[in-house]
């Protein structure tokens, strides 16, 4: 299958080189692959283009600066950096992959996924597990196999068309999702042999692990998550650092957006969200009924 990957960035220096040399590095690298400069103003735009220019297949986009603001995900600007580049690989691939610049992809990543959509014409949505480093260890984030994190998100390119445009919100990689299973699109991580990629910066900890975690709230606000769903997630999320702390942020993130009562998704998304969701929680409680 012929891939093309996009790769926005904003002030990846740290972290930008080493992602794409584990791009180069893949068994099946992708065919095309298209770097979107979203603005950023350290050295990560000229790591990108010697990148280009010792690869052939590789573009740079340098987008329009945007307005400063004192939180540079909350309105999920990467969508909009993604869907520039995929203007310039649409029809030119049977996969489209949204990739993060810090991540630390092994080697058999991009074919270990291609081959799960020539093996099921139903899969429309894939992705890998990730791990990241916590206190010394390498450890797997904590989301379930049904759901792809934004950070390795391949679609099929006719799952894609069907659930465009991707929406411009917090909690996108959520939504775009939940109408993918509405169209009958199946959704699923997978283990890549060798190890997980390693998310070189912990998921949500770009400016604060507390802010990642009241963003995580907003997210649920914005996708429709289920209060049970919720509530189950701010517990669990007080046994990770910071303890407790943690999980008060994603409650009060989840809370406040309800509060000042801000976008959503739309209702029928927010209900194949929900019911999703509490099949989840009800499959889990049957789990661990039987092993007790």
């Amino acid at each position: 299958m012929r891939l093309a990957a996009i790769v926005p960035f904003l002030n990846e220096e740290r972290h930008l080189e080493r992602t794409l040399a584990s791009i180069a590095g893949q068994t099946h690298p992708p065919a095309r692959l298209v770097l979107v400069d979203d603005g950023s103003i350290d050295a990560s735009p000229a790591i990108a283009e010697r990148f280009a220019q010792a690869h052939p297949w590789v573009e740079v986009m340098k987008l329009s600066p945007r307005p400063a603001s004192r939180d540079r995900l909350a309105r999920a600007h990467v969508v909009r950096a993604f869907s520039a580049g995929v203007s310039r690989v649409r029809g030119q691939a049977d996969v489209i992959a949204k990739l993060d610049a810090d991540i630390d992809f092994p080697p058999a990543s991009f074919a270990t996924l291609l081959a799960e959509f020539e093996a099921d014409a139903r899969l429309g949505i894939a992705g890998a597990f990730l791990s990241s480093e916590q206190d010394g260890r390498i450890v797997r984030e904590r989301p379930p196999a049904e759901h792809v994190r934004g950070a390795t998100k391949f679609y099929r390119r006719d799952c894609f068309d069907d659930i465009a445009p991707l929406s411009e919100m917090l909690g996108w990689d959520t939504i775009d999702e939940a109408k993918a299973r509405m169209a009958g699109w199946k959704v699923q991580s997978f283990a890549i042999p060798g190890g997980d990629p390693l998310h070189l910066r912990a998921t949500g900890s770009h400016d604060g692990l507390v802010r990642g975690f009241s963003r995580h709230g907003l997210c649920a606000w914005n996708y429709g998550a289920h209060p049970l769903a919720v509530g189950l997630g701010a517990i669990a999320r007080m046994r990770e650092r910071p303890r407790v702390l943690g999980g008060l942020a994603y409650f009060g993130g989840w809370l406040a957006a309800g509060l000042r009562r801000l976008p959503r998704a739309e209702p029928e998304v927010r209900r194949e969200m929900r019911r999703s969701q509490m099949e989840r929680i009800r499959r889990e409680a049957r789990q661990r009924l039987c092993a007790s």
